[in-house]
């Protein structure tokens, strides 16, 4: 594949892979350990992401299990949990943290469903700008040298690759709003 072109499909790629990463984090009333990936604690000072300072377990489909390595922390994690935007309260007795998922609400549901689709849609605006940041450079190359036919094919590939990104992205899109609406 033409250099000037893979730059932009790595860029792609990213844009996909960041999309899909953000689309676990959205909680789709099963229990899943990825909802709290974003969650940071302040461990000694320090803003540290949760993972690194407990032990995250899903005992039951709709529990979350998290067993800090150092009992002093209980309380910043029960803070941190609070204070983030998945709406759950968490229960501890001392030596655990348990997060209960409640079954999502038809409305909730539908909720989820337009949060998802609009950040599709970000990502589907996000290919077609590396799209047109592609074309401009491609323009470019008619300074240089480059046949007007050459430039041509170069916006036909990445025409192609921002079909395929945004379709993958529409793909993602389907998949995690048929797992929100699944009761």
């Amino acid at each position: 594949m033409d250099e000037r072109i893979q730059k932009y499909e790595d860029k792609m790629k990213k844009t996909l892979s960041g999309f899909e990463t953000e689309l676990t984090t959205i909680r789709a009333g099963r229990a899943n350990p990825h909802i709290l990936d974003k969650i940071t604690v302040d461990y000694y000072g320090v803003p540290t992401v949760l993972q690194q300072v407990a032990n995250i377990t899903v005992p039951e489909a709709r529990m979350i299990q998290i067993q800090p390595w150092e009992s002093s922390l209980i309380k910043a994690i029960e803070k941190a949990i609070l204070t983030s935007d998945l709406g759950l309260n968490p229960s501890n007795d001392g030596k655990v943290i348990r997060l209960i998922f409640p079954e999502l609400t038809e409305e909730r549901r539908k909720e989820l469903g337009k949060d998802v689709k609009k950040k599709g849609e970000g990502a589907k605006v996000a290919v077609r700008n590396i799209r047109r940041d592609a074309n401009d450079a491609f323009k470019k190359l008619a300074k240089q040298d480059v046949s007007e036919d050459e430039i041509k094919e170069l916006e036909e590939k990445i025409q192609k690759l921002t079909d395929k990104y945004v379709k993958e992205i529409d793909k993602a899109v389907e998949v995690k709003t048929k797992e929100i609406m699944t009761v």
